[in-house]
């Protein structure tokens, strides 16, 4: 997260991100595969790209950045840490300042990266003017409403969601302008 808002404060909000189906970015056994990183990133209205399960040919800019990055920084590798971060470095500073791609015209990713219009401000606030009512996810990933807990996911831990009654006991339930599915009070289940 750290790392991620260092990069936002700098260069600001990025539209979409895409990723592979692993953590950190997502979560196999999450709530439509969420992870916390990647609902954060929801929060900051960054969209999520993943790519199918197996196709690292659908993310192709990025492993083939990651094959020449190994070839020329880890072959062989520095001799201690220091010195593999000055191959980083050096690494980094020829591949976007100095080494034409063919890909961008025989330019340089320099002469053509500009910053993000869109600037990190922190997460923004969530309300539901539509909806019948809002609860926050306990740290255990549950809902309470009508004294009844319903299990939703602890990657949604501390997140606002709407609640909307669409009929008597089953209710709506949105995280943002997404609609999660909808939760039946007498079988206190979420159903996606």
């Amino acid at each position: 997260f750290e790392a991620f808002r260092r990069v936002f404060a700098e260069r600001g909000l990025p539209a979409a991100i895409r990723s592979d189906n692993g953590l950190p970015f997502a979560s196999p056994n999450g709530l439509y595969n969420l992870s916390k990183l990647s609902v954060w990133w929801l929060r900051l209205g960054i969209a999520i790209e993943r790519i199918r399960p197996g196709h690292p040919q659908e993310n192709g800019r990025h492993e083939r950045m990651h094959l020449t990055l190994k070839k020329e920084a880890t072959r062989p590798p520095g001799r201690n840490i220091l010195q593999q971060q000055m191959r980083f470095d050096a690494f980094v500073s020829e591949f976007n300042e100095e080494r034409p791609h063919e890909a961008l015209s025989m330019k340089v990713p320099a002469e053509l990266y500009t910053t993000s219009p869109r600037p990190y401000q922190g997460l923004p606030d969530i309300d539901y003017p539509f909806h019948d009512r809002d609860a926050i996810v306990t740290n255990c990933g549950r809902l309470c409403i009508h004294r009844k807990k319903i299990n939703i996911s602890t990657v949604l831990a501390g997140q606002r969601l709407g609640l909307k009654e669409v009929d008597d006991g089953i209710w709506l339930v949105s995280f943002m302008r997404y609609d999660l599915g909808y939760i039946d009070l007498e079988q206190r289940t979420l159903q996606t």
